[in-house]
């Protein structure tokens, strides 16, 4: 009596075919995870400059012409002032932010007075320029609608 003795299973090709497929597909599609989560970060960063922007527009058109001094930045957008900028809490005018937001590409809230590649934010008092001082940020500037 003969038996015919099939076996089940896959061949050792097959095998390496299917890793082979699944590594290229790997290849596809991480990148494009990695993508998505700068481009969430520079999402955020847009919305978050609009924002600060349009109260710095806001403060400028209170305060007579005149944007927050670069010394007194966080205090003059953060607490109440008078009409010449002067932080009181029985202010006329303010607070413009509840705080000083975190810039989502470093995570920092600083806020520097020059461009120079520190992390968190640059603010030019002169121009009411407020922008990312991000080095990864700032290379993409001429690109990008000065973030």
């Amino acid at each position: 009596m003969h038996r015919n003795c099939t076996r089940g299973g896959f061949t050792l090709v097959e095998v390496l075919m299917v890793a082979v497929i699944l590594a290229i597909l790997a290849v596809i599609v991480i990148p494009q995870f990695s993508d998505a989560s700068t481009d969430v970060k520079v999402s955020a960063l847009r919305a978050t400059l609009h924002t600060v922007r349009s109260q710095l527009e806001l403060y400028k058109a209170q305060h007579d012409g005149r944007y927050p001094t670069a010394v007194d930045f966080v205090s003059q957008m953060t607490q109440k002032s008078d009409a010449d900028g002067t932080p009181n809490p029985n202010g006329k005018y303010g607070p413009y932010l509840q705080s000083i937001p975190t810039n989502p590409i470093d995570d920092n809230t600083t806020v520097g007075n020059t461009q120079d590649a520190s992390g968190g934010w640059a603010y030019d008092a002169a121009t009411g320029t407020f922008k990312s001082n991000d080095p990864t940020v700032t290379a993409a500037d001429s690109k990008t609608k000065n973030l």
